[in-house]
């Protein structure tokens, strides 16, 4: 029993210079971990606010009958574009079947990009407002109203 405990004594513990670089290793440590972790969750949470859709201009053409709308996403995720309506009130906006896109992807990019929506609407009236909603297969729609030329 004598031989154990001198043993026991004779040990040195770690020494306090040792000891405060291991903890600060732990308390790094942990402090990454707690970063990637918070990083991924906001990521995740925040990801599908990134699309901001803005008008940019709206052109009317009464021999062609069509609306062509210009469309900006100033937003941090590319838009796109899934339907667009028109009406002469906000409460009876019709989904528009005859709409062409230009890029045809139907795409507006991130941070500035711009698409060009032409809608053949020969019902449009001079010097009318009409309502518009442009809405992204994610994020908010751009809705708006524009009033007509006159004849």
């Amino acid at each position: 029993m004598y031989l154990f405990e001198k043993t026991l004594r004779s040990r040195k513990a770690i020494s306090p210079i040792l000891a405060t670089l291991l903890l600060v290793v732990i308390a790094v440590s942990a402090i990454v971990i707690t970063y990637a972790w918070v990083t991924t969750f906001l990521t995740g949470t925040t990801g599908g606010a990134g699309v901001l859709l803005n008008k940019d201009n709206v052109s009317w053409n009464s021999t062609a009958g069509t609306i062509t709308i210009y469309v900006r996403n100033t937003g941090t995720s590319d838009a796109v574009i899934d339907a667009v309506y028109v009406g002469t009130t906000s409460a009876n906006l019709v989904e528009q079947t005859s709409v062409s896109y230009n890029p045809t992807s139907q795409i507006a990019y991130a941070d500035g990009g711009t698409v060009a929506i032409t809608v053949t609407y020969g019902t449009w009236t001079a010097d009318t407002t009409h309502y518009f909603k442009v809405a992204p297969k994610t994020g908010a729609p751009l809705e708006f109203n524009a009033k007509s030329p006159s004849a």
